[in-house]
Parts: C-alpha cells; sequence; structure tokens
C-alpha cells in the first residue's frame, strides 16, 4: 500500500510551515512567556458542580482520571454511571476553549465490574454526542503488574485526547525524547533529516513506557489510584502552554496539581474526597523546588479564586 501520508495535505502544509519557520494556526494568537506567579484552586466539591462554576472557553486542558466504578471506595460508585458521565462530559466541552484538549484515563478491561463505565463506553458517547474530534489513543504501557491464567496479562491502560477544534495546541517539542549520541550522529549524516530536527529528539509517540508507582515510590501519597508524576507532565507540556489554565475535577492524589505549579500553569483541582488536602500537602513537599514554591505559586485552599482564570 502507498504511503497515504506522501498525499495528505495535512502533512503537506506542517512540513511547509516547519521548512519555513511559521506557527501553526494554533498558535499564532497564544504567548507560551511564563507567568511570574501562577495561582491554584483546590477544593473539596462535586466534578459536576466545579465544572458549572466555570466559564465557556475558560480552560486549556483538562486532565481527567475518573472512577472506572468497580466499587473500589464510596466514590467509585454509581448507578447510572452513562447519565452522569454524560453530564460532565457536555461541561468539560463547554469550558474547553478552542484550542483545549480533555485526556481521559481508562481501561477496557473492565465492562464485567463496571458496565457502563469503562472507557469505551466514553469514547462512544463523545463519538455520537460531541463535536470533539479524536486525536490520538495513547497506550499508557508499564513493565509491573498482576498475574493472569485465564488471558493474556495486563501490562497497559489508555488515554484516549479528545480536542475541542481543528485548532487544538500541540507542543511536541516540549515532549521530544533524545536520540543517543550514537543514533544522532547517524541521523546528522543523512541529508534527508533536517539536523534543527535530529538535534530536537524524536517523537515519544503514541505508546509511552512509563513505570507505575510502586508500593514504595517515594512519589506516594496515599491514595489508591496515583498516576506517575511523568505521565501527567507529559500531558501537561504536550497539550497546555505555560501560564494557561489546567482542570482536573477528579483530582484524587492531587499529581495534577503539583505539576501545574513546576510548569507554570494555572490550575483548578476538585475531587469529592476531603482526603485531597492532606494529599495535596504532601504533593507540595515533593516539589522541585520548595523554597520556592510560595514566590512563584499562589495555592487557595477551598475556594474557586477567579485568580486562576488569565
Amino acid at each position: 500500500m502507498a504511503n497515504r501520508s506522501h498525499s495528505n495535505a495535512g502533512h503537506i502544509g506542517m512540513n511547509w510551515l516547519a521548512k519555513n519557520g511559521k506557527p501553526h494556526s494554533s498558535e499564532e494568537c497564544l504567548s507560551p512567556t511564563p507567568p511570574e506567579r501562577t495561582f491554584h484552586s483546590v477544593l473539596s466539591t462535586d466534578c459536576c458542580d466545579l465544572l458549572r462554576q466555570l466559564p465557556d472557553e475558560s480552560v486549556q486542558l483538562i486532565v481527567c482520571d475518573p472512577p472506572y466504578n468497580i466499587n473500589m471506595a464510596s466514590w467509585d460508585s454509581h448507578k447510572k454511571y452513562g447519565d452522569w458521565a454524560a453530564t460532565w462530559l457536555a461541561e468539560s466541552e463547554r469550558v474547553l476553549s478552542a484550542s483545549g484538549s480533555i485526556a481521559i484515563f481508562g481501561g477496557l478491561q473492565y465492562q464485567d465490574e463496571a458496565g457502563s463505565g469503562d472507557l469505551l463506553e466514553l469514547v462512544c458517547h463523545l463519538r455520537k454526542h460531541s463535536s470533539m474530534r479524536l486525536v490520538n489513543l495513547i497506550v499508557w504501557h508499564y513493565a509491573n503488574g498482576m498475574s493472569a491464567h485465564r488471558f493474556f496479562a495486563n501490562r497497559h491502560e489508555e488515554i484516549v485526547w479528545f480536542a475541542k477544534s481543528k485548532q487544538y495546541w500541540f507542543d511536541l517539542d516540549a515532549v521530544r525524547e533524545p536520540f543517543d549520541e550514537a543514533t544522532k550522529a547517524a541521523y546528522l549524516k543523512d541529508k534527508r533529516l533536517r539536523p534543527a530536527s535530529v538535534e530536537k529528539g524524536k517523537n515519544p509517540t503514541n505508546v509511552w513506557r512509563i513505570s507505575r508507582l510502586s508500593a514504595n515510590s517515594l512519589e506516594r501519597v496515599g491514595h489508591p489510584t496515583q498516576k506517575p508524576a511523568a505521565l501527567v507532565r507529559r500531558l501537561v507540556r504536550a497539550l497546555s502552554y505555560p501560564g494557561s489554565l489546567v482542570l482536573d475535577f477528579f483530582a484524587g492524589s492531587c499529581i495534577t496539581t503539583r505539576v501545574a505549579i513546576e510548569e507554570g500553569r494555572h490550575s483548578i483541582s476538585g475531587d469529592v474526597d476531603g482526603k485531597i488536602f492532606k494529599y495535596l500537602d504532601k504533593q507540595l513537599a515533593l516539589t522541585t523546588d520548595v523554597a520556592d514554591l510560595f514566590n512563584s505559586a499562589e495555592i487557595i485552599r477551598g475556594t474557586l479564586s477567579h485568580k486562576c482564570f488569565r
């Protein structure tokens, strides 16, 4: 089969922009200059109540790790999961900016326990009832996990990336992986490749090999479904820009707040679990530069602050 990318107008256009040093339309109106100070609201509240308080098109990125409806805790049980999810999905689309995205964590292996709570149901709902665009299905691959005897042992979870419009923000350079020296030297000799692109590194692809948090990981703050900082950081760096607003209404361990602080984004994090403030304190103790934390970021607990909106 012929390589369809050779005749793809989108690929041709992006290559022309790159060769001529011109920005994509999604970048033209954005200023990725890091702000001197960022603002972060952390609340213990229901996701739908929080979303209803947010203005239209005010959020650049939603990091969404919803309950899987497998009764892990009181917050992980919804009798009408589909109806409940439809509400926060519609509100998410409303609050996203034209260049914004939502990244939804989940799995396809929970259909027996979750009924309508697995990721496939959410994707099908969005394809039928939303104008947002499915950009990527990201596979989070990890080496450690439980064994199995009646099926192949699972070693991955999925993340679906939906964008509000064709003008979505995507910063590939912020998440490129460097080539090893031998590979880079070989590529620099290839006249077909642009040296500047080789120096930047490679596209990490949609398969992300990032380890799960072990039981004794220094990152652990006590939440049962905590995600690694490296996983959230890649989403924040690629799908938002400095000074933009990142929202996580299933905040759980509060890892999104910490990453937003470290990456110069504003953030709003909410969770029905009142332990969110305990997790927040533990996350703040893990920030890369605790000494400068309160000089660069203002954290507002229990209240939605207008300062988070740029």
